[in-house]
């Protein structure tokens, strides 16, 4: 089972250009498409590179409880 979900806030080992290092990952597969937390671009990585370039997770999804009626 794989420590990556989507949702989950990463930091890279290189930062984006625009200055910012905290990634949203927004989908898991093959690839990994990565969300800039400042500007908003979208980059895809191959889950190999994906995975030696991840710094540390910084935040966990976001959990989604069901209302109770």
């Amino acid at each position: 089972m794989s420590r990556f979900e989507l949702g989950q806030v990463v930091s890279l080992k290189k930062g984006h250009p625009c200055g910012e290092n905290r990634w949203k990952i927004i989908r898991m597969g093959m690839d990994v498409r990565l969300k800039c937390s400042k500007c908003g671009r979208s980059i895809l990585l191959p889950r190999s590179r994906f995975e030696k370039r991840v710094k540390e997770i910084l935040e966990l999804p976001e959990q989604e409880n069901p209302e109770k009626e």
